[in-house]
């Protein structure tokens, strides 16, 4: 039996320490000595099923809960300059795939930032770089894209309905304008709702809203306001954030002393709100898929993936904020919050004409892979399947983790009766602590190299 697992889970943690969005999480990443040729990283990779994601790091606004890899603005010509650069890695990185067997994408998404601050004819440009360079098929394929209420305008949803898109999310946090501009989110309800109804009318079949909870001010009153707004829209979507301050963020400048960061109560109103949303979206027709998502039960399936599989290994991310999984190893480019340090990286990335080789990124060993396989799935609530999990490792997660599994039992977190259906899934309470629970499957060496990273 194996027993790589040799720290006990603590006997108490706060219930939001940190959303497990990839694992390992970038701040691991570190200049490859090596600089492998993503010919020779991609050379033994199945490339039947891929993911394409493409990252546009630019907003019109940085909301003050946001450490996003984006900026203010594009001057100068930079979204010009930056797709230039897009295209010149999209010709590489499709080299670098090669013709010795079929290349595939089974699935493509526009994050940022927000893809949406690109004009009409920009986001044209850029669906060209998918299907033209890539050769990814968007209208035949899961296309989700992130938007925003000030840049969803009819022309560019135009755009995106026409070239396929499947899924728009956009980032509303809260539908009471005190409370957003309590976020550092300054917008108002009148040009929320237009942007919504400009999206219904673009019949992109699968519509998502963002909504924080853990606001400065919020009450369950005003939380249950803002959800009822959010489902007056009937989105097929709903995700459900709680509210982070992080360092170099607006409000984090604001905490610089931690004091609301640190404060019980607020872990006390998080999980409060947190319970209420989860409870009145079940009520009224949603399904559950994670701690964040909720699905509308009668909505229409697209077949990509849910919100843990673009971690999956096979992924091709391109824009200077973009990740890239092998089998062996995740890379990226640099990273940073602080808005010189993002500047500096966007400029660099545009001026780039080699993109032959990774740069930034961490290898992953057999460890790792057992760690992020159970991340990805147990985070899910319905759970990991045992029998895949012995098929791809021969061993099962309670012999590779038995401590960190008995410690969540012992807190409630795990679902006892899932087991007789070959199911390792978590409690409602264990999906309620599921930013304690990601942060405690870290591998010792990851959590090194967290704390070590300076942020900048």
């Amino acid at each position: 039996m194996s027993t790589m697992s040799t720290t006990s889970a603590a006997p108490a943690v706060r219930p939001y320490r940190s959303y497990v969005y990839a694992y390992p999480h970038k701040t691991v990443y570190r200049p490859l000595a090596d600089r492998p040729a993503l010919r020779e990283l991609w050379a033994a990779e199945r490339k039947d099923a891929l993911s394409l994601y493409l990252h546009i790091p630019f907003c019109e606004v940085r909301c003050g809960f946001c450490n996003l890899f984006t900026r203010i603005g594009a001057p100068d010509e930079l979204t010009t300059r930056y797709l230039d650069a897009l295209d010149r890695q999209a010709t590489a990185v499709r080299d670098a795939l090669g013709d010795e067997e079929p290349v595939r994408f089974a699935a493509a998404a526009f994050g940022g930032g927000t893809p949406t601050f690109l004009t009409a004819a920009e986001l044209e440009r850029l669906c060209d770089i998918a299907e033209k360079r890539m050769g990814a098929d968007l209208r035949a394929v899961p296309l989700s894209v992130e938007t925003s209420p000030s840049t969803a305008t009819a022309d560019r949803l135009a755009v995106l309905a026409d070239r396929g898109t499947t899924r728009i999310s956009i980032g509303v946090q809260s539908f009471v304008e005190a409370e957003a501009r309590a976020a550092v989110r300054p917008q108002r309800r009148a040009d929320v709702e237009a942007a919504l109804d400009r999206i219904r009318d673009a019949r992109i079949p699968v519509l998502n809203i963002d909504l924080i909870y853990g606001i400065d001010g919020q009450t369950e009153q005003s939380w249950r306001a803002s959800l009822d707004a959010a489902l007056g829209w009937r989105p097929e979507e709903l995700y459900l954030y709680p509210l982070y301050v992080r360092p170099l963020t607006g409000l984090g400048r604001l905490d610089a002393d931690g004091g609301a960061a640190a404060d019980a109560a607020w872990d006390q109103q998080r999980l409060r709100l947190y319970r209420a949303g989860r409870d009145h979206l079940l009520a009224h027709g949603y399904e559950q898929v994670s701690m964040r998502m909720f699905r509308r039960a009668d909505a229409p399936r697209t077949d990509g993936p849910d919100d843990y599989a673009c971690q999956t290994d096979g992924m091709i991310g391109l824009g200077c904020g973009a990740r890239s999984y092998t089998t062996k190893l995740h890379y990226s480019f640099d990273y940073a919050v602080e808005m010189r340090e993002v500047r500096a990286i966007i400029d660099g990335y545009a001026a780039t004409e080699d993109f032959s080789r990774a740069q930034v990124g961490r290898y992953v060993d057999g460890e790792e892979a057992r760690r992020r396989h159970l991340l990805q799935s147990v985070l899910q609530a319905e759970g990991l399947r045992l029998a895949d999990y012995r098929e791809r490792f021969g061993t099962s997660p309670a012999d590779d983790f038995p401590l960190e599994l008995a410690g969540f039992e012992a807190r409630g977190w795990l679902d006892t009766s899932a087991g007789a259906a070959g199911l390792l899934r978590l409690s409602p309470e264990g999906l309620a602590h599921s930013d304690a629970l990601g942060p405690e499957l870290f591998s010792p060496g990851v959590r090194a190299a967290m704390a070590a990273y300076e942020l900048k």
